[in-house]
């Protein structure tokens, strides 16, 4: 029979020479529960104060110009945090765009006019700037950090009710979201924590009180599917919208979409996919038309990196391809070409 561990206590009221066998104290839910709630109230306590409402007015006739049945003034609320000391805020693309008028007010209620200092819709990120100094920002995080099943908190103003928290964990990390612009957005949190209007540009915290997430969409018809905007992708994005207001990209100026390739194309050109970009139209003096592509050419590579749909292009589009002689790899009827191209700055489209 195995001996017990014992304990000799002389101390405690009990004689000595007599043993007591000692088990491990379990924490109450009681306990349990503390640790949650303190660890809830510590990143809400430590981030809330650098979260402001951004109340938008747009003049709706004004940038559509052919839209006579909107009115006026549009109005529109969100979300934003302060990132540095001297006023800069991280927002959504989406709560600023096209906005005239700007108003921000901090938790303490101090009203300030907010300047645009500019907006990237591809990934659905803006950075506005309230003059001042010795703001108190809130701490950045790295969300290739975190994993699935972290404890989060979200922080906004839904519906106007300013700083609002709610917790939950990371339920996926490595999404996609499609943006406005039509481009996706990669490295997308996904997360439970609820989001209602108002929340878009909102913090995503971990239970340090450090930003890992830009608060962005949510599926209306769901519960507890929410995204937002990795923390990584949005310093990279504030980072060049401070410094040159605007990111630059490549385009090539085509329309195209996404089809499967014949099995017998694949096979004698031994391609690396087995589908590409169906290419519907060129725009008049771009990139591509200049290149010779023409209309039912499928790219199947560009810049030696495969191509299997418009989203493969998208991302291989980048910036430090502005001006510099590429490669597009083309199936024509069954030939398989090369085609140089030199990609463009891309342009701003405008909103219909």
């Amino acid at each position: 029979m195995p001996k017990k561990i014992l304990r000799l206590l002389s101390d405690d009221g009990v004689k000595s020479g007599e043993a007591r066998i000692l088990h491990p104290t379990q924490p109450s839910d009681d306990d349990l529960l503390d640790t949650y709630s303190r660890a809830v109230v510590g990143a809400a306590e430590r981030v809330s104060p650098s979260v402001v409402n951004l109340d938008v007015r747009t003049n709706a006739r004004a940038n559509r110009s052919t839209r006579y049945d909107l009115p006026e003034e549009l109005r529109g609320t969100g979300s934003g945090f302060i990132f540095t000391p001297d006023g800069f805020i991280l927002t959504n693309s989406h709560v600023v765009h096209h906005a005239d008028k700007i108003a921000v007010t901090l938790p303490d209620g101090r009203r300030f006019e907010g300047d645009m200092v500019g907006e990237d819709p591809d990934t659905d990120l803006a950075v506005v700037r309230i003059n001042g100094a010795n703001f108190l920002a809130t701490p950045l995080g790295d969300s290739q950090k975190i994993r699935v099943g972290q404890l989060v908190i979200a922080i906004g103003n839904p519906y106007g009710f300013q700083c609002t928290v709610t917790s939950g964990v990371v339920s996926a990390l490595g999404r996609s979201l499609r943006s406005i612009s039509g481009r996706l957005i990669d490295n997308i949190i996904q997360t439970d924590a609820a989001l209602n209007p108002g929340n878009s540009g909102g913090p995503l915290v971990t239970s340090q009180g450090e930003v890992i997430g830009v608060n962005t969409a949510m599926i209306l018809a769901a519960q507890g599917i929410c995204f937002a905007i990795g923390i990584n992708t949005a310093k990279f994005v504030a980072g060049r919208l401070i410094k040159e207001g605007k990111i630059r990209r490549s385009y090539v100026g085509l329309g195209g979409q996404n089809v499967p390739l014949l099995r017998r194309i694949v096979r004698f050109h031994h391609l690396p996919v087995e589908s590409g970009v169906l290419v519907v139209s060129i725009e008049k003096n771009s990139p591509a038309k200049r290149a010779g592509l023409s209309e039912g050419d499928i790219i199947v590579g560009f810049d030696s990196q495969p191509v299997t749909g418009i989203d493969d292009l998208h991302r291989l589009l980048t910036e430090d391809k502005v001006g510099v002689r590429k490669t597009l790899t083309i199936i024509r009827q069954t030939e398989k070409l090369n085609l140089d191209i030199i990609p463009e700055e891309s342009k701003p489209k405008e909103d219909e």
